[in-house]
């Protein structure tokens, strides 16, 4: 019989608190504050609950750190922590639960800001794409333009409205409505509503949600649900996978959702970039030996929605130390290279992926010999694309890829 079964004591609770304070605490969360021996939570938060926090009370130490760490001395006793709306939406709750465990821990959320919003706007929850810039680049809102679809954004500081209306406007999004929703839920509360390119900054406040409706023009770079995008979305000094046989390695790498991918030799990063937007929970390493290709790969990354990609200066293989398992091994360069080929192979989990490309018969030669040692299978690309002939036309082909691709046993 589990803990929970046992109905084990739950010392740690976790107190979603609204902008109405007191008033939206139900008897519950009243009975939780009365009896803790300790309560923690933002200076914003205490003050709200003053009134019900007879025991002592802390703010959150700024930086924050690691609050699993700032709570493990209570451990056993009754503490309470203080979280915005859903403790577990862009919230404390989930790092809690990791630290102990969740037979230990109960939680009473509030309405989130997402939830309030939706219910000002009349918008289905379900059906609304919800991000935080709470200490994350608003880049990764540029994924999510697609026309019609419906964003709720939480935003870091009276900065970031500004920041997403002028990003809208700049990408030809400048057509969507935009509203600002301020201390929703309180007295102080707050909605207004634009065109994203009249957005008027003044009087901003700090606590404030951004909602989009997304509007696009012709011109809009609307970042496609497929792969391949076109080559010159991405700046590059010619060290570029080419967009129809990008298209073809993303299918042979096969991403899933939350997989990991090594690039290795990654130039541009296209390869990386165009693995973390199948899915928002997919990660990616991009290594790369040029310093500014390595430069040109996460400005590539930030241009295109997935900031979060990680790019490692350095040689392969010796850039492979230290790092997490990947699922997934695309290599772009250094495939010709024995030592490089041996690693991947060997970091890769099993049941992972691994794909590379040759275009020099040296290279292809290493990936006969990759075949050979690993199984897998090899196939040659070759795209051709229409081009002047004085007055006519002819199809001029590009350079031949050799692709070998297999899956670790």
């Amino acid at each position: 019989m589990s803990a929970r079964q046992q109905g084990q004591a739950r010392w740690l609770t976790i107190l979603g608190v609204g902008e109405e304070g007191v008033e939206g605490l139900g008897d519950s969360a009243r009975r939780a504050l009365r009896d803790a021996s300790w309560v923690v939570g933002g200076d914003r938060h205490l003050r709200l609950l003053s009134e019900l926090i007879p025991g002592e009370r802390t703010p959150w130490p700024h930086p924050l750190g690691d609050p699993v760490e700032l709570i493990r001395p209570r451990r056993g006793q009754s503490v309470v922590v203080l979280a915005s709306g859903d403790p577990f939406e862009y919230g404390i709750g989930a790092k809690l639960c990791q630290g102990f465990p969740v037979e230990e821990v109960a939680c009473i959320p509030a309405a989130s800001a997402f939830s309030l919003a939706c219910a000002r706007l009349g918008w289905a929850r379900q059906h609304v794409k919800t991000l935080s810039f709470c200490g994350r680049p608003t880049a990764a809102l540029l994924r999510e333009l697609q026309p019609g679809q419906r964003i709720v954004a939480l935003s870091g500081d009276a900065s970031t409205p500004r920041t997403i209306a002028q990003c809208l406007e700049r990408r030809g999004f400048g057509s969507s409505r935009f509203w600002l929703l301020e201390h929703l839920g309180g007295p102080r509360e707050r909605v207004r509503e634009w065109r994203a390119a009249e957005f008027s900054d003044e009087d901003v406040r700090a606590l404030n949600v951004v909602a989009i409706e997304v509007s696009a023009t012709g011109t809009a770079q609307v970042i496609p649900l497929c792969c391949g995008l076109p080559d010159e979305w991405f700046e590059h000094d010619g060290q570029l996978t080419k967009r129809e046989i990008r298209a073809l390695t993303l299918s042979a790498l096969a991403p899933c959702a939350g997989e990991l991918l090594w690039d290795v030799g990654c130039g541009s990063g296209s390869i990386a970039i165009e693995w973390l937007l199948r899915h928002e929970a997919n990660r990616a390493i991009a290594i790369e030996s040029d310093p500014e290709r390595a430069r040109r790969a996460s400005r590539n990354a930030a241009q295109l929605g997935v900031p979060h990609l990680i790019t490692i200066e350095s040689e392969a293989p010796e850039a492979f130390a230290g790092l997490p398992t990947p699922d997934a091994i695309f290599l772009g360069g250094g495939a010709h290279l024995g030592c490089v080929m041996q690693q991947a192979w060997q970091a890769l989990r099993q049941g992972g992926r691994i794909v590379a490309n040759a275009v020099a018969v040296e290279t292809e030669g290493a990936l006969l010999a990759a075949q050979r040692e690993w199984g897998g299978s090899i196939c040659r690309l070759s795209i051709e694309r229409l081009d002047s002939l004085g007055r006519y036309h002819a199809f001029r082909p590009a350079m031949t890829v050799t692709q070998w691709r297999a899956r670790k046993s």
